[in-house]
């Protein structure tokens, strides 16, 4: 199979598809890939190591959207890029199309097959494709938040972890998941009062298990928002429902309650954000204020640090990519309905019933289309 790999043209965003490892696994398993000039520079991997693991170096996008027969993503396809897609094309990146209607209709209308990390479950209904970059960006929305609280930063002036006979700032997680997990990872670290507010009291359990008396959980069903957050000086949101877009668990009129130069920093951004208040912002501009509190919105925070989240990343896909390739999708997705879960768009179909019911269209069943 031809495999291409593009660089990635959203705004800040360096990461890559593939690894020089990755390539190489590929290219012995038979396969050819094309590598777009200098895509993997800013995430540290130069056109040498790329052509050294047998991977073709192409000067265009265009090229490699002509030719490949499987295109690698990070990113979603931004419009430029939906309209090089070609028809029978497979695609496999992240897509979170819920948040995205034009983006959707442009997939739907590009008559390709598109297949979404973040729909992808295992035995355990988890999103392995999904969970290390959202380990990633879990870690770094306590960084991004102890920055956004200095006062350079239109924050409180607080340090999170206090300091000698001064009170630590208050970090309120929304969702107990693997954001809500790696968050708690360094804002406990970093010796911050930490709340984590989870709908699973069975996950509650397992956090308390983990961390101890270093955090205070509450089930969402008993959790007075509006109250945690009066309390707090940095909200985590890091709530998921697979393939759709995020509750909106705070509201507009909460903010009121909130400290002036308190931060919130929104990881569900990509899925359209836990909170009312909220819109995509990127690396270059990634704040702004609204009634005193600072909104940290990046849609791509993993991007923020490539080489990490790309190793990180292609630890995890790999496998799935060379049974694409090694199989082809009918048999690949046939074989594992966990695999199966990751089919977004199909020939103009859409075929994950989260995005289907999000933006109004026509559910057409994964199984029914492939065979």
């Amino acid at each position: 199979m031809l495999i291409g790999v593009p660089k990635e043209i959203k705004a800040q965003e360096t990461r890559i598809g593939l690894t020089p490892y990755s390539v190489k696994e590929l290219t012995n398993n038979g396969h050819k890939v094309q590598i777009e000039n200098n895509a993997g520079f800013d995430a540290g991997f130069e056109n040498s190591e790329y052509e050294s693991a047998g991977a073709k170096i192409v000067s265009k996008a265009e090229d490699i959207f002509k030719d490949s027969e499987l295109i690698i993503k990070v990113k979603e396809p931004l419009k430029n890029e939906v309209a090089m897609l070609n028809k029978n094309q497979l695609l496999f990146t992240y897509l979170h199309l819920a948040a995205d209607a034009e983006l959707t209709s442009g997939l739907v209308k590009s008559n390709s097959i598109c297949i979404a990390y973040e729909t992808v479950t295992d035995n355990n209904f988890k999103l392995p494709l999904l969970a290390p970059m959202s380990a990633v960006a879990g870690r770094m929305s306590i960084q991004a938040g102890a920055h956004s609280l200095e006062k350079t930063q239109k924050g409180r002036g607080l340090l999170l972890g206090g300091a000698p006979g001064v009170a630590p700032a208050t970090v309120l997680i929304l969702g107990g998941g693997v954001v809500g997990e790696n968050a708690a990872l360094i804002a406990t670290g970093m010796k911050a009062k930490v709340y984590i507010v989870d709908k699973s009291e069975d996950r509650l359990n397992e956090l308390e298990s983990k961390f101890g008396d270093s955090i205070i959980p509450i089930n969402s069903d008993k959790a007075d928002i509006e109250d945690l957050i009066s309390k707090s000086e940095l909200v985590i949101g890091g709530v998921l429902i697979p393939g759709a877009n995020a509750p909106k668990l705070v509201s507009k009129t909460m903010l009121s309650k909130m400290k002036k130069g308190s931060v919130i920093v929104d990881v569900a951004i990509d899925q359209g954000g836990c909170v009312e208040t909220s819109k995509p912002t990127t690396h270059a501009d990634p704040t702004y204020v609204i009634d005193g509190v600072v909104h940290y919105c990046v849609a791509n925070m993993p991007g923020g640090v490539p080489r990490t989240s790309t190793l990180a990343l292609n630890k995890a896909t790999l496998p799935y990519i060379l049974k694409l390739a090694n199989d082809g999708y009918r048999n690949a997705l046939k074989d594992n309905n966990n695999f199966l879960n990751g089919l977004n768009v199909f020939k103009g179909k859409i075929t994950h019933k989260a995005v289907a019911e999000e933006l109004g269209y026509n559910f057409s069943s994964p199984e029914t289309v492939i065979n």
